[in-house]
């Protein structure tokens, strides 16, 4: 095929990949945001009750940020006049573009798995919350914890499933209420996104070698 017509059309891709992705690192930035506000209560971040890996942000700086900045210049290459792209222009014109596309996009992918990862870990590992220890063997006290990991007698997988699949042990959690839900959806929800970035982001990987190769396509 001529160069303008290469198998996948780099600016008809970026077209539909850019804006997803802003899309998808808008909602990672809101998610994660949600997680420092139980239930929309500022006063658990104030006092410093959050869960580790929702401090750590990664739907901010890994699923948001980095894929927001990728999207931006995805979204631009896509939008750029015609004639821009043109074979007649001198290569200088497309090229670096394209180049820099698939650069973004690689960083995009590395914050999305790290949001991913992140997200994970803190979906298995539950929440912070305050819970009576005496439920775990702990004595009668009451405190701040992990209640889900630092289960006595129970190796991490049955304690995944117990957590995950056994809504009776959720009501452990006295405070914030509703902890583990909010927590399990939000979790559950960056994982969904960052997947779908890592997605978007290789494919874009992809289109933008084949747009500094092969050059942009036009419309005809």
């Amino acid at each position: 095929p001529s160069p303008q017509r290469v198998a996948m059309c780099v600016r008809k891709c970026s077209r539909i990949v850019g804006p997803c992705l802003l899309v998808l690192g808008a909602l990672s930035v809101a998610a994660n945001v949600l997680l420092l506000f139980p239930g929309g209560a500022p006063q658990y971040l104030l006092e410093g009750h959050i869960s580790k890996h929702a401090k750590a942000v990664p739907g901010v700086w890994g699923g948001g940020i980095t894929v927001l900045l990728a999207a931006t210049h995805i979204t631009a290459v896509g939008w750029h006049p015609p004639n821009f792209w043109s074979p007649s222009t001198p290569l200088p014109g497309y090229c670096p573009q394209a180049f820099i596309s698939a650069v973004l996009s690689k960083l995009a992918l590395l914050g999305a798995a790290a949001c991913f990862v992140l997200s994970g870990v803190g979906l298995t590992n539950g929440p912070l919350c305050f819970y009576n220890a005496s439920t775990h063997g702990g004595g009668n006290d009451t405190l701040w914890g992990y209640p889900f990991l630092d289960a006595v007698g129970q190796v991490p997988d049955l304690r995944t499933e117990n957590y995950l699949h056994n809504r009776h042990t959720w009501n452990i959690c006295l405070e914030p209420e509703g902890i583990v839900i909010w927590n399990t959806v939000l979790f559950s929800l960056l994982l969904l996104i960052s997947a779908a970035e890592m997605v978007l982001a290789s494919l874009q990987i992809l289109n933008g070698c084949l747009g500094c190769l092969c050059g942009f396509c036009e419309k005809k």
